[in-house]
């Protein structure tokens, strides 16, 4: 269901396509869903742009690598399940494996570790949303950047709030005003 939304959409900026597919019923607020649904909405922007890919294969691919993550992983091994399947989404458009020598290699690893930091930095509890905002931003910044593709991006202010029993509130840099 993941890929079908995906490929329906036609957006070039990689929010957009998070919030198309996040206001479908399948998915929840909190789940390794995002371990899927967040590098391919990384790659439906990218093809949509004009990156060469493709989709369905990259997408398969992808939910193949997603799905091997456990749910928790942020609380239960220090690494977010959104990070690693934008991580894994830039390793697909690039054709970077664990002995590729080229700059994608520790480009890829910089992006997540970013992510990561920022992460850390607003502070738990978890939220699947917030960090997928974080991981989305941080994976375009690097395709616009080192890939040369432009994507489109606005900076997100949260929708899902009223549904997270664990929301941050101000705290949370992507919390909507009051």
């Amino acid at each position: 269901m993941i890929a079908r939304a995906c490929e329906e959409s036609t957006s070039t900026d990689p929010l957009e396509v998070f919030e198309e597919v996040t206001s479908l019923p399948f998915v929840r607020m909190h789940g390794p869903e995002h371990h899927v649904l967040d590098g391919a909405c990384l790659l439906a922007a990218y093809r949509n742009a004009g990156g060469k890919i493709d989709l369905d294969a990259a997408l398969a691919e992808l939910a193949s690598r997603g799905l091997k993550m456990p749910g928790a992983m942020c609380g239960m091994w220090g690494a977010c399940g959104s990070t690693t399947s934008v991580g894994a989404a830039l390793s697909i458009i690039e054709g970077t494996g664990p002995l590729t020598t080229d700059e994608s290699w520790g480009g890829h690893l910089a992006v997540s570790s970013q992510a990561l930091l920022k992460m850390a930095e607003v502070g738990g509890p978890r939220c699947c949303k917030r960090d997928a905002y974080i991981s989305l931003r941080e994976g375009t910044r690097y395709v616009c950047d080192s890939l040369g593709i432009k994507l489109g991006w606005h900076e997100p202010r949260c929708k899902f709030h009223q549904r997270n029993a664990q929301c941050l509130g101000e705290r949370c840099p992507f919390f909507p005003p009051a």
